[in-house]
């Protein structure tokens, strides 16, 4: 049975984020679905709680592993959602994970200081719209750039999806999680820190982490990391 891929984006963006890697696995001929969480993407107005962020990622997961193996991919908080839904006490379907930028526990004067600086950002009189879309104008290649914001923006989200995080065990999901894992890190991104923890704990995991990239590593250098896509896929295609 062929592998499926299921792609989680991370906090304030939605599905669009993952474009580039979609169109990536069309050509390869894989089948691939990115989902919008609760109060992203299409589904802004709802409100987000973890339980249904994870029966979301649950829905796609349970779906795409009626097809064959499933490659699971997230970014940020998606990226922390997927571990803390693969380390569960009865894991469930999911052959791989990869999780990019997310190598931080959310909680803590980290997190409270993270919850500080978007509340400043979002009671800009536009929301930050307009700082954000010119650092993204100079950090993102074209090939990407309209994909980061094409869902719009979860203004109303960000910090109640925040606060929500904090409440995650990522460590002991970490200790259970028995797949092959790989860590996707920019090099000048923020949520390194917990970086080597994280390695240490986790039985099966690989670190990559890319050069002159920041925390939007999937936007930003595309190329790089559809290629621990094509590791990741091969490394589950060979063991089934």
């Amino acid at each position: 049975m062929a592998v499926q891929v299921v792609f989680v984006h991370g906090i304030r963006t939605s599905a669009t984020m993952w474009r580039a890697q979609l169109a990536f696995l069309a050509e390869r001929g894989t089948a691939a679905v990115a989902v919008d969480l609760p109060g992203h993407g299409t589904r802004r107005g709802e409100e987000f709680t973890l339980d249904e962020a994870f029966a979301t990622i649950d829905r796609a997961v349970q779906d795409a592993a009626t097809r064959g193996p499933v490659l699971l991919v997230g970014h940020s908080m998606g990226g922390l959602l997927c571990i803390e839904y693969v380390g569960r006490e009865e894991a469930p379907p999911v052959a791989a994970l990869v999780a990019a930028s997310c190598t931080s526990i959310p909680r803590g004067a980290g997190l409270a200081a993270y919850r500080f600086f978007t509340r400043r950002f979002d009671s800009l009189p536009d929301r930050g719209l307009g700082l954000t879309n010119r650092v993204l104008d100079r950090t993102l290649p074209p090939e990407t750039r309209p994909d980061f914001g094409a869902g719009g923006y979860a203004f109303d989200a960000q910090d109640t999806a925040l606060a929500s995080l904090s409440v995650l065990d990522l460590l002991a999901s970490l200790r259970r999680i028995e797949i092959p894992l790989w860590f996707v890190n920019g090099q000048w991104d923020q949520l390194r820190m917990n970086e080597k923890l994280f390695l240490s704990v986790a039985r099966h995991a690989e670190l990559v982490v890319v050069p002159r990239t920041t925390h939007l590593v999937t936007a930003m250098r595309p190329g790089v990391f559809n290629a621990v896509l094509n590791v990741a896929l091969a490394t589950v295609e060979a063991s089934n």
